[in-house]
């Protein structure tokens, strides 16, 4: 019987789609089949059913090649033979033949089929082998010809490739440094099965030197989890470089990848050349490994985030699980099944309106009935009123009750969607980990330390804001503490200690905030060599040094340039590491502690807001206004008597412990008109940042709440001392004050001379100075520039990034600038453009002070229009104030 054609296509379509299911369960089983032979039996089932449909249609090479593969799985099986490397790897090579054939279309199978005939035959042919005579690897199957497999220009197929690149590169990478710590077959077989992965889809793409790379890693995974071969330290260099060539492609635009690869192949031959040297055991003397491959994402230029940029990533989409849409999409049905129960209610509504107009009508009808004499007739409409009137009293119980229903479980359904909308905003501490264990692993290597790296709180939620920011602090602190923290061997080894360093990065949720702990048990902090860089670097005398109490000492660390690190190297020694801690924790509302036994180790506690959705604030009035200040930013509140405030040169301040806090009344910080507040005990919000410390007086406290926050508009850009806004139970607004704000508006307010008495009475004007305007994101480097600049007699104003001094810039007169470079939102280069950009601004003269000390920082700098370019070593010299009077002159007109 003869088939018309098209009764074969359609044969052949279900072929391919049987050819497809039952190829990628080969495709699974084999990467097991080596370590566990009894799940052969379903891999029989698979060749079989293969070999069965290609008869069907009439491919007998494709039923060859499945009898070849079945026929020695069910060797397997029957305990005739065991397999090799090599015949796995054969047998890999046949199923990647059939898994090519299944994404051809089913038309052209055959002719597909036709031009792999010699790699077919080859494959038969080996497999056809005796057991001892499988020792040769198989030739790389060429890729089958056809429109379906040209894959060099299908970006989808680049796309799904450079995603499970990302995927399987993460696993290895994660998976090689907890190896190398502690080497345990089952998780070697994990790497395995990533490695064959990697190869099969490179092998799919075409991509050659992947799949050869991917393969001789497999071949080291699989020596090792048989027991052939330990793994030693050379090894995991050699395994990591490779992961990293497969992390670079996946770090690349996906139709970047096969030119990126094809300009690294020299680099990946070699590496490929290296796997297949022998093991040699480790010597003292051997050179240290060669650098990894050079495939990385191309090198982009940060470009600050303008107002509308930011607006755009404000948009940008983020993940959340099916679970949370399921319940999020639940709860909104539910709110609108609960909604549409309101229309009977609005309908009795209207018919007790009606029944009150009714009465109404009664009641008037009486009245004109009474004037008229006419008894009957008033008598008649009072009995209409009462019935009205009744029938009103009745139904209004039932349509309170109803409504309280209602209402309680609108509330109920408000408050469960918003959880579940605020959950959705968390994810697992350990999405934020990527790189950790290989980072301390690379370092401590390249310190010549051992280090066991721990990770406590892996599913701690975290808030995604939050998760974002913590890389750079974390890096920073594991790698001091690696650096400076944990000791060699030889010297841990002396001071009774094992060998290996202990190093713990933990998450928890206490007390309702989140807790990142950093703990080492290396050699600790040493407060007396503290105390001598505090007095070397001028920020105390050795008498006050002395007196600073232990955390007192432990707070200087974290200045810009603070580093006890005899030495800079690519690790450590700048001394910017914990100021990048000190203000990402500052940022969203947290705090950072340190605790250190000399000897023993110490902790980094990071204490941060479960979410910054939702603020704990302390509540307080002004001038009838409310306003709300994060908690955790609130040092404390007092009930002042008036005897207790001091008066010098017409300051006001008062005495706490053994300090003196300056008093500064909320409305004029605010610039908020009113009466003089009345006698009586002062409210006072006590506020301080890492320099100074104030008494904001307000008018009444009203208490803690739990605001949901609300973000200003990135349009407006930095609203003075406002950081949010927020809505509370009755729909008015509040606003969210920034407490680094506050404090730096009171300095402005103290050091500009024109603070008010809390009487309400004003100073004597004061002598015009010339005023320059410091722009800086870090606000120990502000305060040592207002302070050096001030005791020259300048008059000084702040900014906190590139956008706040364009603001300052456009809204008040300055006879100088001086900023930094990088900043966010708008850096120094982006804010010089702008300054002598626009006609009212092109005459102020601008000063770079940054760290950046590059030939090509400094062209870029002069070039957008600044005067002066300096590093901000200038603040230890005169060369700083100099060049502000070269610019401007004296301070004093």
């Amino acid at each position: 019987m003869v088939s018309e054609p098209g009764d074969n296509l359609s044969l052949l379509d279900l072929f391919r789609a049987e050819l497809d299911s039952h190829s990628l369960a080969l495709e699974k089983g084999l990467v097991s089949v080596e370590a566990c032979e009894e799940r052969v039996e379903p891999l029989v089932r698979a060749a079989h059913s293969l070999r069965g449909a290609a008869r069907i249609v009439q491919l007998d090479r494709a039923a060859r090649l499945a009898q070849a593969i079945e026929e020695v799985l069910t060797a397997v099986q029957h305990g005739a033979r065991r397999l090799s490397a090599a015949e796995v790897d054969h047998l890999r090579a046949a199923n990647d033949l059939f898994r090519q054939l299944a994404r051809c279309s089913a038309s052209e199978i055959p002719a597909s089929l036709e031009a792999c005939r010699r790699d077919l035959e080859e494959i038969v042919k080996r497999l056809s082998l005796p057991p001892d005579h499988q020792t040769e690897a198989p030739p790389p199957v060429e890729s089958v010809p056809g429109p379906a497999v040209p894959v060099a220009v299908d970006l989808f197929l680049l796309e799904l490739f450079r995603t499970e690149l990302g995927n399987h590169s993460h696993a290895l990478e994660e998976g090689l440094v907890e190896t190398e710590a502690r080497q345990d077959p089952e998780k070697i077989k994990s790497l395995m099965r990533a490695a064959h992965s990697l190869k099969g889809a490179a092998r799919i793409i075409g991509l050659d030197s992947a799949v050869r790379l991917a393969h001789a890693m497999e071949d080291l995974l699989t020596a090792a989890q048989r027991g052939e071969r330990q793994l030693r330290g050379a090894d995991f260099d050699l395994l990591l470089r490779a992961t990293d060539v497969f992390s670079g492609l996946a770090a690349r635009e996906a139709a970047d990848i096969p030119g990126a690869l094809a300009e690294a192949s020299p680099g990946i031959e070699e590496l490929t050349r290296q796997f297949a040297e022998p093991a040699r055991p480790p010597s003292p003397e051997a050179p240290p490994p060669a650098p990894p491959v050079p495939v990385s994402p191309p090198k982009t230029e940060v470009v600050p985030k303008t107002p509308a940029a930011a607006e755009k990533t404000d948009g940008a989409s983020v993940r959340v699980s099916v679970e949370n849409l399921n319940r999020l999409t639940g709860f909104a049905g539910e709110c609108l099944v609960e909604v549409k129960t309101l229309h009977p209610l609005t309908q009795t509504v209207q018919r007790i309106k009606q029944r009150q107009t009714m009465l109404s009508n009664a009641v008037e009808q009486a009245l004109e009935a009474l004037r008229k004499e006419s008894g009957v007739e008033a008598q008649a409409c009072l009995e209409e009123a009462r019935q009205q009137s009744g029938w009103i009293h009745k139904a209004i119980p039932l349509y309170q009750t109803d409504l309280e229903r209602f209402s309680r479980k609108l509330e109920q359904l408000a408050n469960r969607l918003y959880d579940e909308a605020v959950a959705s905003r968390m994810r697992p501490f350990s999405d934020g980990l990527h790189g950790f264990a290989r980072m301390v692993r690379d370092v401590a290597k390249s310190l010549g330390k051992s280090v066991r790296f721990e990770i406590e709180g892996e599913s701690t939620r975290v808030d995604r804001d939050i998760l974002e920011k913590l890389e750079a602090p974390l890096t920073h602190l594991l790698r001091n503490a690696v650096d400076h923290g944990l000791e060699l061997p030889e010297a841990r080894v002396q001071a009774g200690k094992p060998p290996e360093g202990r190093l713990t990065l933990g998450a928890r949720h206490v007390a309702g905030v989140l807790e990142i702990t950093v703990i080492d048990d290396g050699g600790g902090i040493d407060l007396e060599r503290v105390r001598r860089q505090i007095v070397a670097k001028g920020y105390a005398t050795p008498d006050l040094a002395e007196k600073l109490s232990e955390s007192e000492v432990l707070d200087f660390p974290f200045l810009p340039g603070f580093s006890t690190s005899p030495r800079v190297t690519e690790i450590s020694g700048r001394g910017v590491g914990l100021d990048v801690v000190q203000s990402m924790v500052r940022q969203v509302g947290g705090n950072v502690r340190i605790e250190s036994k000399l000897g023993q180790g110490t902790r980094f506690a990071l204490q941060l807001p479960l979410t910054l959705s939702v603020l704990r604030t302390l509540m307080f009035e002004v001038k009838g206004q409310p306003y709300a200040l994060p908690l955790t930013r609130v040092d404390r509140v007092l009930s002042l008597p008036p005897g207790d405030v001091r008066v010098v040169e017409d300051r006001r301040y008062f005495r706490f412990g053994d300090q003196n806090i300056g008093l500064v009344d909320a409305t004029q910080v605010l610039d908020l008109a009113g009466a003089d507040r009345p006698a009586g005990d002062l409210r006072v919000v006590v506020l301080s940042d890492r320099l100074n410390r104030y008494g904001l007086v307000v008018d009444r406290l009203i208490g803690e709440h739990d605001l949901v926050v609300i973000p200003l508009p990135t349009r407006l850009g930095k609203v003075p001392n406002v950081s949010a806004g927020a809505i509370l139970k009755d729909g008015s607004p509040v606003a969210i004050l920034d407490n680094e704000d506050l404090v730096r508006s009171i300095d402005n307010l103290l050091t500009r001379g024109s603070l008010r008495k809390l009487s309400g009475r004003v100073k004597a004007e004061k002598v015009a100075r010339k005023r320059v305007l410091v722009v800086d994101d870090s606000l120990t480097v502000r305060e040592v520039e207002r302070r050096l600049l001030e005791n020259r007699g300048y008059e000084v104003t702040v900014a906190v990034d590139g956008m706040d001094g364009w603001n300052a810039v456009q809204s008040s007169h300055f006879d100088l600038v001086v900023t930094d470079v990088d900043m966010p939102r708008m850096d120094g280069i982006e804010l010089v453009k702008r300054i002598k950009g626009a006609a009212p601004t092109t005459s102020i003269p601008v000063m770079i002070v940054s760290y950046k000390d590059q030939e090509e920082y400094r062209t870029r700098g002069l070039e957008a229009g600044a005067s002066y370019y300096l590093t901000k070593s200038s603040f230890h010299d005169e060369t700083l104030v100099s060049a502000v009077r070269d610019l401007i002159g004296e301070a004093e007109n």
